[in-house]
């Protein structure tokens, strides 16, 4: 049976709180790369099994999330809780003016 590819969610936001946010982030740049599971995973040198897992919240180990980081074109940042805040603001601004329409 052929697998579907998911929807693109325009509301993902980049902030990781647990391992479903981050499985919500791999899902959505999968779609966005409108790739299958398997060619994804192929990608990223992961098993189908494992990025499956990953994407829906399940434990997987550093050296595998980072292939598959890697692999979708995504990286990773890590940084003091006090410093998210200005962070966040200007995440959120950049959102919300990629989601105005262009005027000319």
């Amino acid at each position: 049976m052929a697998r579907k590819l998911p929807l693109p969610d325009k509301s993902a936001t980049p902030l990781v709180r647990s391992l479903s946010d981050l499985g919500k982030i791999v899902r959505n740049q999968r779609a966005l790369a409108q790739l299958r599971i398997d060619d994804a995973a192929a990608l990223s040198f992961v098993s189908s099994d494992l990025l499956s897992r990953l994407e829906n919240g399940k434990p997987v180990t550093l050296d595998k999330l980072l292939l598959v980081l890697d692999g979708l074109g995504l990286r990773m940042l890590v940084l003091p809780t006090q410093d998210l805040h200005p962070l966040e603001s200007q995440l959120n601004q950049q959102a919300t003016t990629a989601d105005e329409p262009a005027h000319e």
